[in-house]
């Protein structure tokens, strides 16, 4: 609902996603997350925005609260502004999650692939060549193995980095 307001009122007030990032001395790409939903100002940008969209931050956020903030209305906006913000951090904590376990699954299918390559022992290089069949497949077998063992240790490597960058403290 935030995302929405912001769009829908820089709309209206006939200003670009550029323009208004320039007016809060943010980057286009800060606003464009805050209306697609990706991110939410913090409170003190919260309120420069409704300066600049000529509205109430209560009306940012989609409540109808009287002119003239109290501090029961402030309470009120602090606590829709946390929810909205465990929300997002709930969102990025699954994204972190999908990728580490994806990383691992990579990881562990780069060991399965090793360990079915040693087991084999390229037994597939002492095959009938001269059988047409068996010729392709011992060439694929052969080509596969050949870039799997150049370029595996790298991905593996990689995986491994962003497997220990997703524990990492934010």
């Amino acid at each position: 609902m935030l995302n929405e307001n912001i769009r829908n009122l820089r709309k209206a007030k006939g200003l670009s996603q550029e323009e208004l990032a320039i007016k809060l001395n943010v980057v286009r790409q800060t606003v464009s997350k805050w209306e697609k939903g990706l991110s939410v100002p913090d409170s003190s940008m919260l309120v420069s925005l409704a300066e600049e969209l000529d509205t109430s931050v209560s009306a940012l956020l989609g409540e109808t609260i009287q002119e003239g903030l109290n501090a029961e209305d402030l309470k009120n906006i602090s606590e829709k502004l946390e929810v909205i913000n465990l929300q997002f951090a709930k969102k990025s904590e699954r994204k972190i999650k999908t990728i580490r376990y994806s990383l691992i699954l990579m990881c562990v299918t780069i060991i399965v692939i090793f360990i079915a390559f040693a087991i084999m022992n390229s037994e597939y290089l002492t095959w009938d060549f001269t059988n047409p069949e068996l010729a392709i497949v011992g060439t694929l077998l052969h080509g596969f193995e050949f870039l799997f063992v150049r370029l595996a240790p790298f991905i593996f490597i990689g995986s491994v980095v962003g497997i220990v960058l997703t524990y990492k403290k934010r």
